[in-house]
């Protein structure tokens, strides 16, 4: 898919440092085996849109026969979507959804009333040395939609919008921008995008969404007088026109944002929710483990072992 011509990069220098509202610096977390960069929730900001956390995960290396062994675990009043660069996760939950995902691929998990699932590495990726490197977020639901049944979908990599021009390679995960939708369904207003940039080239965010954020993964970018290496991410002023530009060495970003929801959320380990009653109840459901008869119930190929309550 080619360029909107309509939508051609600015300059970088258009804006000045004050249309960057707020910088976070990820703090890392260990997560047995592997560390991920944790930028949202900070505490600078709790979300960029519906954003409400974002991992980057990695790179990792691991041995044959090793990997990622995230036991069957809960959440509630949130999406979460698993975008790779590189590896595998084996994905097993409470809908019946069985699904390996690999780079370019999306999988959009609605946890909705409460969902249980698991995140392993597959069978076929521990046959050898390999590497998991990617980005893991959660989108909160808005609150007309926290009670909704669970859902999971699966988007391959050709279903993605593809832009690419000038050496702009930028693919659609979630949402609408610059004309074109991405196929997961979403349920409040959103953009999601993975972005490689040549050396030199220029990006520019869309402009028709109110909160708008990036994250640089690889390289290093240049906006608003400032330059940000990887490990970074920025938060946009609304109204702004917003065009980055790769370093010498290019760039690989996400950009991310939308619509912002009626109100901060609460957040307690894996759950997301407007009130603190919901969360209050999501626990008293775990601890209670009524399998398929409560709130919450086990993998069916996956409930040998789950994590308890912390």
């Amino acid at each position: 898919m080619s360029w909107n011509p309509a939508l051609a990069p600015g300059d970088p220098d258009a804006v000045g440092p004050d249309a960057i509202e707020t910088l976070i610096i990820p703090r890392a977390r260990d997560l047995g085996g592997f560390e991920v960069q944790r930028a949202l929730p900070s505490v600078q900001r709790q979300m960029v849109g519906p954003f409400i956390f974002f991992d980057h995960i990695g790179p990792a290396e691991f041995l044959t026969g090793k990997g990622i062994d995230i036991r069957p675990h809960p959440h509630i009043g949130l999406g979460t979507v698993t975008y790779l660069y590189r590896g595998d996760f084996h994905h097993r939950d409470s809908t019946g959804a069985d699904q390996v995902i690999v780079p370019g691929e999306v999988n959009w998990m609605v946890a909705g009333k409460g969902v249980t699932h698991s995140e392993r590495t597959s069978e076929e990726g521990k046959h050898g040395p390999h590497s998991l490197y990617g980005i893991q977020t959660w989108i909160a639901l808005p609150e007309d939609r926290e009670d909704m049944a669970p859902v999971f979908e699966h988007h391959g990599k050709g279903a993605l919008p593809l832009f690419e021009d000038g050496g702009v390679s930028a693919r659609l995960i979630l949402g609408t921008a610059y004309g074109e939708v991405a196929p997961a369904t979403m349920f409040s207003e959103t953009f999601y995008l993975d972005v490689t940039l040549a050396p030199g080239a220029r990006f520019p965010l869309p402009d028709d969404h109110e909160d708008r954020g990036i994250y640089v993964t690889e390289g290093e970018i240049r906006v608003a007088g400032q330059r940000f290496e990887a490990g970074r991410m920025m938060v946009f002023r609304p109204g702004d026109r917003i065009t980055v530009e790769a370093g010498e060495r290019g760039a690989r970003i996400m950009a991310l944002g939308g619509a912002t929801l009626n109100g901060p959320r609460h957040i307690w380990w894996n759950f997301v929710a407007s009130s603190r009653e919901r969360i209050e109840h999501a626990k008293e459901e775990w601890r209670a483990a009524r399998w398929g008869r409560g709130l919450f119930d086990l993998p069916a190929t996956d409930h040998d072992e789950f994590i308890p309550l912390p």
